[in-house]
């Protein structure tokens, strides 16, 4: 489990890169099979691994590659731990903006 609670956000991208170099390693495929399937380049495979030019959409294509995407898919899940959780979230998903709130109280 990958405590997220007292890291700094360049920590926690330097961890992530360090799994999806293990998860490929583990799979036993180079920096090119995985930037080939990826439509990627090798050196943004190499990128990704060192925590450089991090984009998320690079991110993802890589963790399907590796077979990893249903993990991606949980990310901003909605905590529904209640009844009373799951109606709000019900009632909410249909609503486009958060409304202002106002001085005036």
């Amino acid at each position: 489990m990958l405590d997220l609670g007292f890291s700094r956000p360049e920590e926690i991208v330097k961890r992530l890169c360090d799994r999806l170099r293990s998860e490929r390693l583990t799979q036993q495929m180079t920096q090119a099979e995985v930037a080939s399937r990826a439509g990627i380049a090798t050196n943004t495979v190499s990128n990704l691994e060192a925590g450089r030019n991090v984009g998320l959409e690079n991110v993802i294509r890589v963790a399907m590659v590796l077979g990893r995407s249903k993990e991606l898919e949980g990310l901003f899940m909605p905590r529904l731990d209640s009844l009373e959780d799951i109606r709000r979230y019900e009632n909410s998903v249909g609503r486009q903006r958060i409304k202002r709130k106002t001085d005036n109280a």
